[in-house]
């Protein structure tokens, strides 16, 4: 055994808190006491630097362990973000004054009883376009949770520009001026929370997302404090329409300028669309693998939804992810005028089906639109498989449309996926191992915005000549 061992006792974030040493080859024997067993000194070593009352107050509003418990663009964000609030709750503090006025506060006509009904009709109609909205883009919020986390932004400041044009209006308009903001209000609570979820699960690298969240708590807790203390000084000061509006302007530039800047220092780890773009383009086209941190400062925080992008931005086409299986029947065969079944020839369906049927997807394209079936075995990888084969199609169609004149018969479509399915098979496997070494989630998927659908095939029969049915 040992006759010396020296045990180090650090923090969650790494730093020494104190060092043990002891000596077990000279044990202590205190028999004056009546103790006939010995004992062995353990010296107790503190760090001569401990931490200063600053860095233990911060401590209070960032995550345990930081910052090695967070990703490294989470510092980034929140400087960015509690500037944002900053001056929203400033801004906050003049559209509640406005509101106030416009419900009747210091009019000896207005009625409690008008001002409790108006307030009623904005929490219900709010309530309603939350309900709606959800249900509509409820998928969409979490692949786009940068581009989501910026609208909820700009929807709250079309509100309180509204809540300040109240009081301007008679008061039949000015009751739908107030339950438009509050609709406005609601979309940003929907986009917002969804989008600040996605964000904080991306920010927590050790499984600590709850204290992620609770931490945001306590800074937005902070800085609304600061910003109304600031806000009080800023409505007993302004008082005229014109410096009023001229100081709310400036506040919600302040707020919208760093909100974006916010969400452009997020480097997001998962593919949705436009990084898929973005990374399968690179690594086709010149072998080159891009990190998180790389594709985000080429990342658009708003992107046109199923855009295909090649290089540079440049626009190939528009796809289709997760859509039902008639989309693909009615681009190679026609409907019936009357009976609405869809004509297909025989041999393009049966093409088409014994092309895909080792796949989780099978993939049409023509007139620069594609179209992705998604089967019901189909996993995050395959989904991203079937993006990338997506984005090979549309980029040689493209290039081939600038050489010769276009070829739009089925039989060459099918030419142009059999032979790009051979080179996306030979690349993907490894790809996806590159793609992880580097820092990418793969195990995710992004890139569907709405509910889409999944088919299962059944065959019968022998593999070749066989029916299938769907």
């Amino acid at each position: 055994m040992t006759d010396m061992f020296t045990v180090t006792e650090r923090d969650s974030s790494g730093a020494v808190t104190a060092s043990y040493v002891a000596n077990t080859s000279s044990p202590l024997s205190d028999r004056g006491a009546g103790k006939d067993t010995p004992e062995t000194r353990v010296d107790v070593i503190e760090p001569k630097e401990s931490r200063s009352y600053t860095r233990q107050i911060v401590d209070i509003f960032l995550p345990a362990g930081y910052p090695a418990s967070v990703s490294e663009d989470y510092i980034s964000y929140q400087f960015y973000d509690s500037l944002q609030a900053f001056s929203s709750s400033i801004a906050g503090l003049l559209a509640s004054r406005a509101v106030l006025q416009g419900v009747g506060v210091g009019d000896a006509s207005a009625s409690p009883t008008a001002a409790l009904l108006l307030t009623i009709l904005q929490e219900s109609t709010g309530r309603l376009a939350t309900i709606l909205f959800a249900h509509k883009l409820g998928t969409a919020l979490e692949p786009e949770c940068k581009m989501y986390r910026l609208i909820a932004d700009i929807f709250n400041d079309l509100a309180m520009v509204l809540d300040c044009l109240s009081p301007a209006f008679p008061k039949p308009f000015r009751v739908g001026i107030l339950s438009i903001s509050s609709v406005l209000r609601a979309l940003c609570g929907v986009c917002a929370g969804s989008a600040k979820a996605s964000l904080s699960a991306h920010f927590a690298v050790r499984g600590n997302l709850g204290e992620v969240n609770a931490k945001d708590s306590s800074q937005e807790t902070v800085i609304s404090m600061l910003g109304m203390l600031a806000g009080s000084v800023v409505v007993s000061w302004v008082s005229s329409p014109m410096a009023t509006w001229s100081t709310l302007i400036g506040l919600l530039s302040v707020h919208l300028a760093m909100n974006y800047a916010a969400v452009t220092a997020v480097s997001m780890r998962s593919l949705n669309r436009q990084r898929a773009n973005i990374v399968f383009s690179a690594a086709l086209q010149d072998g080159v693998i891009l990190t998180p941190a790389e594709v985000s400062q080429q990342e658009r925080i708003f992107e046109r939804d199923g855009m295909l992008r090649w290089t540079h931005g440049c626009c190939i086409g528009h796809c289709e992810i997760g859509a039902p299986l008639s989309s693909i029947l009615k681009a190679v065969g026609r409907r019936h005028d009357r009976t609405g079944s869809i004509r297909v020839q025989a041999t393009v369906l049966s093409e088409i089906l014994q092309l895909f049927d080792d796949d989780a997807y099978m993939l049409w394209f023509a007139e620069s639109e594609a179209t992705i079936v998604l089967k019901a075995e189909c996993g995050p990888t395959d989904q991203l498989r079937a993006w990338m084969h997506a984005l090979l199609v549309a980029q040689r169609a493209k290039a081939g449309t600038k050489k010769k004149p276009k070829d739009d018969s089925q039989d060459s479509r099918l030419t142009e996926l059999r032979e790009t399915k051979v080179e996306i098979e030979a690349q993907f496997a490894h790809l996806v191992e590159k793609l992880r070494s580097v820092g990418w989630d793969l195990d995710v998927a992004f890139l569907e915005t709405r509910a889409g659908t999944r088919v299962s095939v059944q065959s019968n029969g022998e593999k070749h000549g066989r029916n299938e049915s769907i």
